[in-house]
Formats: structure tokens, C-alpha cells, sequence
């Protein structure tokens, strides 16, 4: 039986404000309720033409926005949301046709990963020793007895937030340390979502299928990424893709070589193509991989002082799905 399994960032997916509330742009909201019924059947449209099994989702602002997407689909359809919002109130989620399972909520860094500072001195919230945006993971059976454990992920983004909630500075020192925080962060993170795929695997992926997927913020060979694949060596591509080795038990591999193979990407930032959104896979899951590819190829520009830039897609990612054989 094939399943298809994919990941989404649904950007800023996130009800309008009540009737009578101020503005308040440090939170994630819709324009109005318009707008927001536009986005939800836009999305519902693309999810409907992809027909996943399961889909991990980011930038949720909530169940009930969960809620009114899955309304939309065709079918019957089960949902679990991160319980670990960042403060725009945006999470991680997941929607699937399969009854979820055992539903697993991740934020805190793992033992022995100190807190990392992710803003100047003084500022509250720094040093941190928990996600930005919370991971969560699922058990699902694609097949009676037949488990399999996906977990959706957010990593920190290279968007920066300055003191004060701006997005932009002419202080050079200032954007520098900035940076640093973020990378600091994204590291962290993917630190914690690597713990999180070794509970899954649970000591041999050989035999369990595990799923790691999500916006990574950053490209397949990126230093970060790496970090959720265990082991180094064997990816997709490599000379030793084919060959087994010790480190097959807890290797995780990336999608992203497929993907690219094909001319795909998931976003376009500052002009450039890139492939951030990632599905990363157990030993066990080679042989049942069939394929992957990422949806349109029409995405707007996202610059860094306009992460939110109006467009006409349902988002500025593309959703990225695999099918496998169960």
C-alpha cells in the first residue's frame, strides 16, 4: 500500500483577531476574517490535490485554525498540535488520515546541552534551554502492527528580531552577535530534535521507521541539518549510500538529494531557490522510499525586513511529500 507522508509551512497560518482588538503585529493573526477563509481554502485546495497521509505543518497559531483546515479536506482526519508556541503564538502540528497513536512533546534541551544565549545581556528570556517552537512526534500504523514514528520540527529561522522587536538595524555589531544567537539557537534545536529521533529509533532504525520532517531553516549539507543524521556519511549521493555500516542502526537520511535531482526547492529567499524543508528517513525506510517532490514552483520573494510579504500563494514554502510502501 503506498502512503504518502509530506511537511508544510503553512506561513502565518493564524485566525483574525477578535471583532474590536487593536492591532498588535508582535502576535500572528489574519487581516481579517476574509482573508483567513481565502487562506484556509487555498490551502485545503493544495492538501486535497497532494492527498498526504500524514502531513507535519508549521506556523499554526493554534488548534482551532487546525481545526477549520481539516474541515475543508475530504475524509476523516486526526490532528495533534505542539503544546510550546513561540510568541507570535506559531507551532508545529500535524494532520492525518491514521488515528494518531502516542502523541510526544519535545521543547527542553537534552541533558548535558547547556542554555544558550539568544539575546544581549539583560534581556529577559536569555539564555534559553528550551525550542523556540516546540518539536512533537506521532505513532501512527500505516498497516495493522506496522508502526511508524514521525516527528514535525521548526528550527529557528534566519529571519532576526533585534531589541525592541524590530527587524532591521544599522549597527553592524549589533546584527553580528545577532547572528551568532540565531545560529546558537538553530544548533540547540537541532540538537534537541537529534534526541527526540533517538527515542524513535529506539537503538537499531534498521528495524523501526522513523521520520524526521519539518522547516529546518537551512539547506541539506548545512552544519545544522547534519546534525539530525546521526552518524556521518551514506546519504543519498555518496559513495557509501550502498554500502552497510555500523552507523545504519542511527543514521537518519535526507530526502533533499531526490529532490534536487528533479530542479526542486521549497522557497525563494532574497532571489535565491532554496530547499530548507526537509524529510529525513530510518535505515528501514530506504527500501520502502519510492519518491518525492515538492509542490509549485511560483513562490514570492521573501526578503529579510518583509518575512511576510503579500502574495498570491497559500504560502512562501512549498510543501514537500514522499510515498512509501507499507
Amino acid at each position: 500500500m503506498s502512503t504518502i507522508i509530506g511537511t508544510w509551512n503553512l506561513e502565518n497560518f493564524c485566525r483574525p483577531l477578535p471583532a474590536g482588538s487593536p492591532p498588535d503585529p508582535t502576535k500572528c493573526a489574519a487581516k481579517d476574517q476574509a482573508t483567513y477563509d481565502a487562506k484556509v481554502k487555498a490551502l485545503a485546495g493544495v492538501i486535497t490535490d497532494l492527498a498526504p497521509d500524514l502531513l507535519g505543518v508549521q506556523e499554526v497559531g493554534g488548534q482551532e485554525a487546525l481545526d477549520d483546515l481539516v474541515a475543508k479536506l475530504p475524509g476523516t482526519w486526526h490532528t495533534a498540535i505542539s503544546d510550546h508556541p513561540d510568541p507570535r503564538g506559531i507551532r508545529v502540528g500535524v494532520i492525518s488520515r491514521f488515528p494518531l497513536l502516542d502523541v510526544r512533546q519535545r521543547k527542553d534541551f537534552p541533558a548535558g546541552l547547556h542554555p544558550v544565549q539568544v539575546e544581549d545581556d539583560g534581556i529577559p528570556g536569555s539564555p534559553t534551554g528550551e525550542m523556540g517552537r516546540g518539536g512533537l512526534a506521532v505513532r501512527v500504523e500505516p498497516t495493522p502492527g506496522q508502526n511508524l514514528h514521525v516527528a514535525v520540527c521548526h528550527l529557528k529561522s534566519k529571519l532576526l528580531t533585534f531589541p525592541d522587536k524590530r527587524h532591521t538595524t544599522t549597527d553592524e555589531r549589533l546584527r553580528a552577535r545577532y547572528e551568532a544567537y540565531a545560529l546558537l539557537r538553530r544548533t540547540a534545536e537541532a540538537v534537541t530534535m537529534r534526541a527526540l529521533a533517538d527515542d524513535l529509533l529506539q537503538g537499531d532504525g534498521r528495524t523501526h521507521d522513523a521520520i524526521v520532517l519539518g522547516d529546518f531553516n537551512d539547506e541539506w549539507q548545512a552544519a545544522t541539518t547534519q546534525i539530525l543524521y546521526g552518524p556521518p556519511g551514506s546519504q543519498m549521493g555518496t559513495g557509501g549510500f550502498d554500502r552497510p555500516d555500523d552507523g545504519d542502526a542511527e543514521r537518519l537520511w535526507n530526502l533533499a538529494p531526490k529532490i534536487l535531482e528533479q530542479g526542486g526547492f521549497s522557497r525563494v529567499f532574497e532571489g535565491q531557490r532554496e530547499l530548507i524543508d526537509h524529510i529525513l528517513i530510518s535505515h528501514s525506510l530506504l527500501a520502502k522510499f519510492q519518491k518525492v517532490s515538492t509542490g509549485t514552483d511560483k513562490l514570492p520573494n521573501v526578503t529579510e525586513a518583509r518575512p511576510a510579504a503579500p502574495h498570491s500563494q497559500p504560502s512562501d514554502h512549498s510543501p514537500v511529500v514522499a510515498t512509501f510502501t507499507f
